[in-house]
């Protein structure tokens, strides 16, 4: 690795939050490349948050390839008249399992994202509709499926550590992003524990969902297209709110641009 390569991957390391980039060391090469067997994994995807979505993810691996395949409903549509961004990831390094209310530690009724790694761990894949897949790209919006439905199907090369999560039943499908108008009068007040210029609801979990071995061979309602809603066109404040710098700080901040055209 270059001394520019490596300089820029610590950087990146160092501005994103802890809880969602770490994970235990015991996920190595070595472990993953010993089980390269091919397998189904499902996961159902349960509301957080007072979210009334739901979903069925699929992921099947061979290797260090995963074909995923997803449906989602019910999310929040629309944040200040835009297509709400939802991105979502393989969640790793923990114990595997979706938070429940009491990880709620500072009583304002919502599991911040940061609240809940410690059940559901940090970003080992980032579910994107183009593009990057690392935990680097774990918060842009820009490649993020979008609307309160979508369908989500790829093919993703996985690293060594997820695909060990995933075959020790330790990885965890969380998709972010809540309705703020369903949320406590304190919630909505907050600024979110991942990005301060933005709120609460943006970045907090919406759905989750552990990934466990399937004999099932599609997702539960029929076959889904590839990534589902985009997000251009987005001239809302609050997705611009932290713009510049983002790009470099992806692993813990929205990478957002505003582009107001329309109000030139």
């Amino acid at each position: 690795m270059t001394r520019t390569k490596r300089t820029t991957r610590i950087m990146a390391m160092a501005a994103a939050p802890a809880a969602l980039l770490a994970f235990p060391l015991a996920f190595t090469a070595s472990t993953a490349s010993a089980q390269t067997s091919s397998a189904t994994y499902m996961a159902t995807l349960n509301p957080l948050n007072h979210a009334t979505g739901s979903g069925t993810l699929m992921l099947q691996l061979n290797g260090d390839q995963a074909v995923i395949t997803e449906k989602v409903q019910g999310l929040a549509t629309t944040f200040m008249g835009a297509a709400y961004p939802h991105v979502q990831h393989i969640h790793i390094g923990a114990a595997g399992t979706c938070p429940g209310a009491s990880a709620d530690t500072n009583g304002d009724g919502v599991v911040s994202t940061t609240e809940g790694a410690s059940f559901y761990g940090g970003i080992g894949t980032t579910l994107s509709v183009s593009g990057d897949t690392s935990p680097a790209a774990g918060t842009d919006v820009k490649i993020a499926p979008s609307g309160g439905s979508f369908d989500y199907s790829r093919t993703i090369t996985l690293d060594a550590a997820t695909v060990a999560s995933i075959q020790s039943g330790k990885a965890v499908i969380v998709v972010h992003g809540l309705d703020p108008t369903t949320l406590s009068a304190q919630a909505q007040g907050e600024p979110s524990d991942l990005v301060p210029s933005l709120p609460l609801a943006a970045t907090s979990p919406a759905l989750c969902g552990p990934l466990q071995v399937s004999q099932m061979t599609s997702v539960p309602g029929g076959g889904v297209n590839t990534g589902g809603g985009g997000t251009s066109g987005l001239a809302e404040p609050w997705m611009f709110a932290a713009s510049a710098g983002l790009a470099a700080t992806a692993g813990g901040a929205l990478y957002l641009r505003r582009r107001n055209a329309v109000q030139k």
